[in-house]
């Protein structure tokens, strides 16, 4: 029998949602959660690419990261609704590119791939192939990249975000992450286009924010930004998204956007350090006047 869900860390609520974070193995927490409590679980675990955590080894034996893999995502697969998301952020490196393929691998026999998310972080474009429409005075180059110093790689810009639902059937709002048509001039013969607004497809350019200081702004050595979860949510569909998780918490850019959008949060962190940068983050997130109780165990 699973024991129910410990005392978190810290909780506090504002006047639309509850946000509690856990300190400890996610593998054990989200076995404890209520079945089907969790509308999405938006999330980045770790690579096992040798980057430098604080409370992680990242060089397992690859078979034994994907077993891992497979066993927490058993336990996340459990604690989804049955019309729940999960948004699987993984990155790969030039001598290592199989890692994000081998993770959705491992995710396989608990879940469905619904949709492959390209989450580019720097890209560049032509003026000339651009389209008369693109208003580009210029050729433009955007974004941050993670520069490869090499005679046989390229810069790396870009990660996946993989979407796994139950069966594959799940809906989403294509329109609440939609960008506007560019040439107006023929949507009213185009089904669907009344709105002005086109599905963005499965390419997301989402930078990161200029800083000035890792250490200081941004003390983990692998995060994403927090529209990247904020575009998730809004495609899993506002309406329906009541409860949200982040099994592996980092500096807590899921919970910043589910405190932004209103919308109750669970993060699980092994190291303390992180978790608590991350509630601080959350709790910045918030309108100081709308946090009505915070509890943080001593």
């Amino acid at each position: 029998m699973v024991s129910r869900i410990p005392k978190p860390h810290t909780r506090f609520t504002s006047d639309s949602a509850t946000f509690s974070f856990y300190l400890g193995d996610c593998v054990d927490i989200l076995d404890r959660l209520p079945l089907g409590s969790i509308d999405a679980i938006v999330t980045s675990p770790p690579y096992n690419l040798g980057i430098r955590y604080r409370s992680y080894d990242d060089t397992m034996p690859r078979s034994q990261y994907l077993e891992w893999t497979g066993e927490w995502v058993s336990k996340a697969a459990r604690a989804m609704a049955p019309d729940g998301s999960l948004f699987l952020n993984v990155g790969a490196k030039p001598t290592d590119p199989w890692t994000a393929i081998e993770v959705a691998q491992a995710t396989r026999p608990y879940l469905h791939l619904q949709n492959t998310i390209h989450w580019i972080k720097s890209i560049a474009i032509e003026k000339s192939l651009a389209g008369t429409n693109s208003k580009l005075a210029d050729d433009l180059a955007v974004g941050h990249y993670k520069p490869i110093n090499s005679r046989r790689f390229l810069h790396d810009c870009h990660e996946f975000v993989f979407h796994f639902t139950a069966g594959g059937q799940t809906r989403i709002d294509r329109q609440a992450i939609g960008v506007r048509y560019q040439d107006r001039s023929n949507i009213g013969r185009w089904q669907g286009a009344a709105s002005g607004v086109r599905c963005r497809g499965n390419t997301w350019f989402i930078p990161y924010e200029t800083i000035q200081s890792r250490a200081k702004d941004r003390p983990h050595p692998a995060t994403f930004p927090p529209k990247l979860p904020e575009m998730c949510l809004r495609m899993n569909g506002l309406d329906r998204t009541r409860l949200v998780a982040d099994p592996f918490l980092g500096l807590g850019s899921t919970a910043v956007a589910c405190a932004q959008l209103g919308i109750s949060f669970i993060g699980i962190e092994m190291d303390e350090g992180y978790l608590n940068e991350a509630v601080d983050r959350t709790r910045a997130a918030l309108a100081p006047s709308v946090i009505a109780r915070t509890n943080r165990r001593k």
